[in-house]
């Protein structure tokens, strides 16, 4: 009987394309090489490793399932894959890429005007321009139709007015893509950093995703240009489209989380010795990572098929909304459980569950809290809207 991989029960692995192992298998080596070295004095310093930057775009990873002006143009299912291998890392990698590429990038790409489009995404795909995504709002994120940013006609211009909360990138990006209320109801605008009255400014003493940059925005009577404008969308349905192509980034990301620490704890198992024996031998320790590993494949199947539905265009927000509740909440908890495992190790930056664990309380509130997942899917369950 053959062996089967721990990390990887199902064989999912058999289910990929040449193409999409390649593209793994490249991102995980960058992870392993280039970013893990990094990653625990950043998470301990509380700074976004910014040196990474050109070679994740030399990989082609930023805007990396977008068609033409410079992007790769690749499939649900590699995109998924570069998500979970960089969030194998941390998970302030992933947010990067996945801002830039789901949040900036995609709306520039689906609601921008061609000139819009040629200026901006080719530099974004190369790193030369960083960007945001401003939706969320000091007084509360699960309510973005209770928006109070404003956007007024002026002439040729757009006067802008409002604030912006917990922006992954704010105070690194060059442009925030920012969602107001006009009269016309919500609207897009590219607002540039160096526009008159706009500010950003970082969020300290964070205890999670402390190797990312987080941040507030600020305008105050910002004058945009109607070229910056995004003509292509009005309504919420414009961020929240953006918000349903990260969120699908995301439902892979966490297993990314989840296989670091069940790896970790698979070698400090068979390490360990207590009462003559390796912590590996006994009984209670199996049973909790077997359903590490049970949980895991779930998650690893749930996401394949989730890659397969978008590649057919047929994802459906409710199967984003299923997977991310599902495979966050099956990583959260799995890396709090390796840290217990790695007993007093498992506090330190020496081993990865406490940060990913720490990472994770941002990932299971960001883009959809828990409770709004499951109240997206209730909805879709019984026809009644609970919000």
């Amino acid at each position: 009987m053959r062996s089967l991989d721990p990390l990887d029960l199902y064989e999912i692995n058999d289910l990929l394309t040449d193409e999409e192992r390649m593209i793994r298998d490249s991102v995980a080596r960058f992870v392993d090489e280039k970013a893990l070295p990094l990653i625990p004095k950043c998470f301990e310093e509380g700074r976004f490793p910014s040196e990474l930057i050109p070679e994740i775009a030399d990989m082609g990873l930023l805007g990396s399932s977008l068609e033409g002006y410079g992007c790769a143009g690749l499939n649900a299912v590699s995109y998924g894959l570069i998500c979970q291998e960089l969030e194998r890392g941390d998970s302030g990698l992933r947010s990067f890429v996945s801002v830039q590429s789901s949040l900036c990038m995609y709306p520039i790409h689906a609601f921008g005007s061609e000139e819009q489009k040629e200026h901006w995404l080719p530099k974004m795909a190369a790193g030369e321009v960083i960007g945001c995504f401003g939706l969320t709002e000091p007084h509360g994120g699960s309510d973005p139709a209770n928006m109070k940013t404003r956007a007024k006609r002026d002439g040729d211009d757009w006067v802008l007015n409002g604030a912006k909360m917990w922006i992954t990138n704010g105070t690194v990006a060059d442009i925030a893509i920012v969602w107001a209320m006009t009269d016309d109801g919500v609207q897009g605008f590219i607002v540039e950093k160096d526009f008159d009255g706009y500010a950003a400014r970082d969020i300290h003493a964070k205890m999670s995703l402390r190797a990312s940059v987080t941040s507030e925005l600020y305008f105050d009577n910002v004058r945009v240009p109607d070229a910056n404008r995004l003509p292509g969308v009005t309504g919420l349905k414009g961020p929240l489209s953006c918000l349903s192509q990260a969120r699908y980034g995301i439902t892979w990301g966490p297993i990314g989380s989840a296989v670091a620490c069940l790896r970790e704890v698979l070698d400090y198992s068979q390490e360990r010795e207590l009462f003559g024996r390796p912590v590996a031998a006994t009984q209670s320790a199996q049973i909790r990572m077997a359903d590490m590993a049970r949980r895991i494949t779930s998650a690893q199947l749930l996401s394949w098929r989730l890659g397969k539905l978008k590649d057919a265009g047929r994802i459906h927000p409710t199967q984003i909304s299923l997977a991310k509740w599902n495979n966050v909440r099956m990583a959260i908890d799995i890396a709090r459980d390796c840290r217990d495992l790695l007993g007093g190790a498992g506090i330190t930056l020496e081993y990865a569950a406490i940060r990913h664990a720490l990472n994770l309380e941002s990932v299971i509130t960001y883009e959809g809290t828990e409770t709004i997942h499951q109240l997206a899917v209730g909805r879709e369950l019984t026809g009644h809207s609970a919000f």
